[in-house]
């Protein structure tokens, strides 16, 4: 018998959370165990490209529609369409008529507003709106306009707003954007849309990014038309690797912790984790829901048009990681979070939880999101990339000037480097061996340092190429491969990859978009200094030179993991800021609103609310922990010691009372940054001492009296004698 279940159907026939106990259910685990299996035996259908975007309105999908009205899908790849008369009513019902074809029959503006990782699914807002009116006897009818296409209004003053809005002037203004294609997903068409406030306050984290990049690409193009290469324009593109944790839905449910803070506040170690390597890259189990889980994600994304190319496990146990292919970082940013929360439902659907927070288990490593960072042309040419650039502009100065500006940028701005990652959660994982440590440094290679120090040295200029070499396997019958002769390093920061820097230390619940405001905004200024100082008279390689002079103490080709490191960093004059805190507070240091106000990115209004509103984020975020903490040992610890007679009741019950009293020092502060800084210890010192007393419980208590899923139960679907459950 061939029997196989579509993934979309099996994963909706076990879905839900899963009952535990041994009578009825032991009976439902053998029909769930041979329906699985049936489900996981070969398809017979033939492997199909198929249906890839039939969800996002762009390329071959828009244009079967834009044609009934006399127009193509390159109308959508001119970002002036929305302001071109007449143009918004056709897209409108060229929308309509793509979304009544496949089942949709209700919009929204998409947008993302500020302060969400970490505790908004899919880190977006949206007001969905049916796409009907009625006529005059009350009968249905489809109507989408141009109008209601390119803007909306809500009410912006119940999100994070840093002061910008209140209760009594609360207009939030949506609109179109149109570097994101409208896509779709069950009955809804969503459509990217900047948000802002009456004053044009931005309200998100998208309108500074554009604002950004246009900078970047401003000042990009001015310099490189003195450099003797025309351009339209720059873009900023990137690639994002993204890590999750897949854990047991039963197990989450019995973790208030997970539930409420996406980390675990407590546990006891469990006597396996992750020192064998034996998860990294490991083959995918169909033992259990986390391979269709990781099939329906990509399913799902794939009919979006958003092309997961890469899965694998990672290094952790229950640890994964999907990759997609390079983009506009507005499209790229965009689908991220469309993919997050999409991991978030489907894994629900499966039996499991998706968790995205940096840092939700001690003692293994945590999640981040690799920010692959490039810029290039409109028409596709790499600036980071040597051979394309120098085969563009057949100017081999080029590559050289632009590696010099973005040096120092990074040892100039490494201050707002670690801002943009400061992260709740990377409070646990930056430095942490999995992780680079909060120094900004980057590596280039010996290669290209010290093809950079001897331009820096004589200023002659020849063409960069990056060296290769052959592998050998040591066996005839296998064949020599060409490798860079670069390896990798994985403790910088800010490591050059041949064609592309990467952000390492980008946090996995991140909405990336400050991230890549910030670098386009650094480049941007670095840009711009060359270009001003070759208009003023200075020979251009003589301004990469000096500038290579300055600040090429920030490139660092050795271990960051050295313990030594970052008190040597320190010394030499690099960023270094251990505390995320701290780091937000550079904010609004003059030297960084005087940058981001003379680059069109923020307004110092707008910086010093993003400083309140990151620093109430973490405030926030650290008293939903220490109230989850006090509430699991008073409902879980104490009843469970009383229970196995240990002696840990005095202790647990003090360290109740120090938490309460904690959180209500934070409440009396002067202000959020007292208050945040009152937080990080809170977090980082008081906490984790508490954590101890109650691991140290655990370890001890009887298992059939600890009431919190254990990490053993959390983290080892593959083996644990519960796994099976899920099926």
């Amino acid at each position: 018998m061939n029997i196989s279940f579509a993934p979309s159907q099996a994963c909706r026939a076990f879905r839900g959370a899963i009952v535990t106990k041994p009578d009825k259910s032991t009976r439902n685990r053998r029909v769930r165990v041979a329906a699985n299996a049936m489900m996981s035996m070969p398809s017979t259908s033939t492997a199909s490209v198929e249906g890839f975007g039939d969800h996002c309105f762009k390329g071959a999908v828009a244009k079967k529609y834009l044609s009934k009205y006399g127009e193509t899908d390159k109308l959508l790849t001119d970002v002036s369409w929305p302001s071109q008369p007449g143009k918004a009513d056709i897209v409108a019902k060229a929308v309509l008529d793509w979304a009544v074809d496949n089942g949709a029959s209700v919009y929204c503006h998409w947008f993302q507003p500020m302060a969400s990782s970490g505790v908004r699914h899919g880190l977006s807002a949206q007001v969905h709106q049916t796409m009907f009116e009625f006529d005059k006897d009350g009968k249905p009818f489809f109507k989408f306009t141009g109008e209601a296409l390119l803007q909306g209004e809500t009410d912006g003053s119940s999100y994070p707003n840093g002061g910008m809005r209140a209760t009594h002037c609360a207009g939030g203004y949506l609109s179109i954007d149109p570097l994101s294609p409208i896509f779709l997903r069950e009955d809804t068409v969503f459509i990217p849309a900047a948000f802002v406030s009456y004053n044009g306050d931005a309200l998100d984290e998208k309108t500074p990014l554009h604002r950004a990049v246009e900078a970047m690409s401003n000042e990009g193009t001015r310099l490189l038309k003195l450099l003797g290469y025309e351009v339209d324009g720059l873009i900023n593109n990137i690639g994002l690797e993204q890590e999750i944790f897949l854990v047991p839905r039963h197990a989450f449910y019995r973790r208030p912790d997970l539930q409420f803070t996406g980390r675990t506040i407590m546990g006891k170690a469990s006597a396996r984790g992750q020192e064998m390597s034996d998860h990294y890259m490991a083959p995918i189990s169909r033992a259990t829901t986390a391979f269709d889980c990781m099939r329906q994600i990509q399913m799902e994304c794939f009919k979006m048009g958003i092309p997961l190319k890469t899965r694998h496990r990672e290094v952790a146990p229950n640890q994964y990681e999907f990759a997609p292919l390079f983009g506009n970082v507005i499209n790229q940013t965009d689908q991220n979070l469309m993919v997050m929360q999409i991991f978030e439902e489907v894994a629900s659907e499966n039996g499991l939880a998706a968790l995205l927070q940096e840092k939700p288990f001690a003692g293994i490593n945590g999640s981040g999101k690799h920010n692959n960072w490039s810029i290039g042309t409109t028409d596709g040419v790499n600036l980071l990339n040597p051979k394309q650039i120098n085969a563009a502009s057949k100017n081999v100065e080029i590559f050289p000037i632009v590696m010099a500006a973005i040096v120092s940028a990074i040892d100039k701005h490494g201050d707002l480097m670690r801002l943009a990652i400061a992260s709740p959660g990377n409070d646990f994982r930056l430095g942490a061996m999995e992780a680079p440590p909060a120094v900004i440094s980057t590596y280039l290679g010996d290669d290209m340092t010290n093809y950079l120090m001897a331009f820096m040295d004589n200023g002659n200029v020849e063409a960069y190429v990056p060296s290769k070499k052959k592998l050998a396997f040591g066996a005839n019958s296998i064949s020599e491969i060409e490798v860079p002769a670069e390896d990798r390093n994985r403790t910088s920061p800010f490591p050059y990859g041949g064609a592309r820097f990467e952000f390492r230390a980008a946090g996995s619940s991140q909405n990336v978009s400050l991230i890549n405001t910030v670098l386009n905004t650094i480049t941007a200024e670095a840009f711009a200094i060359v270009a001003d100082r070759i208009e003023a008279g200075e020979t251009p390689t003589a301004v990469a030179r000096d500038l290579l002079k300055a600040h090429s103490k920030v490139i660092f080709n050795g271990n960051g993991y050295d313990p030594e490191w970052p008190d040597t960093a320190v010394e030499k004059g690099i960023w270094r800021i251990d505390s995320g805190v701290e780091a937000i507070k550079k904010f609004t240091d003059s030297k960084n609103t005087e940058l981001f106000e003379k680059m069109g990115v923020f307004s110092p209004r707008e910086c010093d609310a993003r400083r309140a509103i990151l620093l109430e984020h973490y405030i926030g975020t650290v008293e939903m922990e220490a109230l989850t903490m006090v509430d699991m040992i008073n409902q879980h610890v104490i009843p469970s010691c009383k229970k196995a007679e240990l002696g840990f009741v005095k202790k647990l019950e003090d360290a109740v009372k120090t938490l309460t009293k904690a959180v209500d020092e934070m409440h009396a502060a002067a202000d959020e940054s007292e208050a945040a800084s009152l937080a990080r210890v809170l977090r980082l010192d008081t906490m984790i001492k508490i954590r101890e007393v109650c691991d140290e419980a655990e370890g001890l208590c009887p298992p059939s009296l600890w009431t919190l899923a254990s990490y053993s139960e959390l983290l080892f679907l593959d083996t644990y004698p519960e796994g099976d459950l899920l099926l």
